[in-house]
């Protein structure tokens, strides 16, 4: 049997890629008219996605989100 992926899981992946994300993106690629409530959950789970707030050609502004790899914890050795 093959399992969907979610709507939350998929927009997860398209950020992780290194894409930025939209609401008419969302629409258009994933068939998300709530992009803001999925990405809401994502950062309830603990993903660190920035929200960007762009001008469209016609001057109405909109949220532009891209995910924030997490940075890799540096290892102190003492010697």
């Amino acid at each position: 049997m093959i399992q969907a992926i979610s709507q939350e899981d998929a927009i997860l992946k398209y950020l992780q890629d290194g894409n930025s994300l939209t609401s008419l993106e969302a629409l258009n690629l994933f068939q998300c008219f709530r992009l803001a409530s999925r990405i809401s959950n994502l950062k309830k789970c603990g993903h660190n996605i920035n929200v960007e707030l762009i001008n469209t050609p016609t001057q109405k502004r909109i949220a532009k989100y891209t995910y924030i790899k997490p940075q890799p914890q540096q290892e102190f050795l003492f010697q």
